[in-house]
C-alpha cells in the first residue's frame, strides 16, 4: 500500500501544498482538482498511480486548502495557475510530466499544453472536455444566450457576492455541490429547498473533509479563477503551441450536467495529437470519486499506451 505524504513548495509566487507519491525518477503525473475541490478529491487514484510506477504529485491549486491565496483577481489568470504546475516540476526536476486535470483542473493542464508545450507528455482532462478558443470574450457569448436567466458562471463575476452567498453556510453549500445542486439554480433559491443527502460516493467524514477546508479558506479564491475568463481568452490569443499534439484522452460520466454546455464537436480544432473519449455510463460530475475503480482502470490503461 503507498502511502502519501504532504509537503509544500514555493513556486511562481506562491506556496502549494502538494500531496505526493511514488519514487523521485518515475514517470510525473501531475493531478490538477477543480471547483471547490482540493487534492484530497485525488484520494482514489494517488496510491493507485503510485503503486503502478508514477510519480504522483497533487497540488491544491491556489486559492485552495493550504496554498496561498493571492488577494488579486488577476492573480488566478490561466497563465497563473498553469506556471504553478510547471513549477511544481521545476521542483522535483522533472522535464515533462501527464498533465491530468478534473472539472477546472482540465482546462488548465489543456493550455498547460499550449502554453508549456516541451513540459507535457500526454494530457486527461476529466468531465470538462478540451475546447478551442472562443470566438469573442466568453462572458459576452453567455449573456447572449442566457438572456435574463441564471448561468452560474456568470453569477460568479461580481466580486463578493457569490463568495458571502456561499461562506454563509459551508455545509450547506458543499451538501448542494456535491448533489449538483449548485450548477442549476440560483444559490438564493437552494437555500429554499431541503438539504440533499449526501451521495453514496462520499462518505460523512470525507465530506467533513472538505468543509473544514472550506470553512478556513472560504471561496473567493476559487471564485476568482472564473472571473478571469475574458482575461484568459485575451492571454490566450496567441500561445506557443496552436494545438495539443500530445496523446490525450477525454473522460466523463454520461450523466454530468456539465456536457450540456461544453460541447464536444470542435475537440479536434484543438487537440491535434492521438485522441481517445470515454463516457462512464450513469456517471455524474465528481467523476474520480463516484467512480473511483473505472477512472483509475481509464488512467492506467492510457498511462500504459504511453510508454
Amino acid at each position: 500500500m503507498v502511502t502519501p505524504t504532504e509537503r509544500s513548495v514555493d513556486t511562481n509566487g506562491v506556496t502549494l501544498r502538494i500531496t505526493e507519491a511514488g519514487e523521485r525518477g518515475a514517470p510525473v503525473v501531475v493531478l490538477a482538482h477543480g471547483f471547490p475541490e482540493l487534492a484530497y478529491s485525488w484520494r482514489h487514484q494517488i496510491p493507485a498511480l503510485a503503486a503502478a510506477g508514477y510519480h504522483v504529485i497533487a497540488p491544491d491549486q491556489r486559492g485552495y486548502g493550504g496554498s496561498s491565496r493571492p488577494p488579486a483577481v488577476e492573480d488566478y489568470d490561466i497563465v497563473a495557475l498553469t506556471g504553478d504546475l510547471a513549477g511544481l516540476l521545476d521542483d522535483i526536476g522533472a522535464e515533462r510530466a501527464v498533465m491530468i486535470g478534473h472539472d477546472w483542473g482540465s482546462p488548465v493542464v489543456c493550455n498547460f499544453a499550449l502554453l508549456h508545450p516541451d513540459r507535457v507528455a500526454a494530457v486527461a482532462a476529466l468531465s470538462v472536455p478540451p475546447v478551442p478558443r472562443a470566438s469573442e470574450p466568453p462572458t459576452r457569448i453567455w449573456r447572449r444566450l442566457v438572456g435574463d436567466g441564471f448561468f452560474y458562471i456568470l453569477h460568479f463575476q461580481e466580486p463578493g457576492v457569490a463568495d458571502a452567498q456561499m461562506a454563509r453556510d459551508v455545509r450547506d453549500t458543499m451538501a448542494r455541490m456535491v448533489a449538483m445542486q449548485g450548477f442549476t439554480a440560483p444559490v438564493t433559491d437552494l437555500t429554499e429547498t431541503p438539504l440533499p443527502s449526501l451521495p453514496d460516493w462520499i462518505s460523512a467524514d470525507e465530506f467533513e473533509h472538505y468543509v473544514a477546508a472550506f470553512e478556513r479558506t472560504g471561496f473567493t479564491g476559487p471564485l476568482n479563477w472564473y472571473r478571469n475568463f475574458d482575461r484568459n481568452w485575451e492571454l490566450t490569443e496567441v500561445t506557443p503551441a496552436r494545438t495539443i499534439t500530445v496523446p490525450t484522452l477525454f473522460l466523463a460520466g454520461s450523466a454530468d450536467p456539465v456536457l450540456t454546455f461544453t460541447p464536444r464537436h470542435r475537440v479536434h480544432d484543438v487537440v491535434t495529437g492521438a485522441y481517445r473519449e470515454v463516457l462512464l455510463d450513469g456517471a455524474g460530475h465528481w467523476l474520480q470519486q463516484e467512480r473511483p475503480g473505472e477512472v483509475n482502470a481509464a488512467l492506467l490503461e492510457f498511462l500504459a499506451g504511453l510508454r
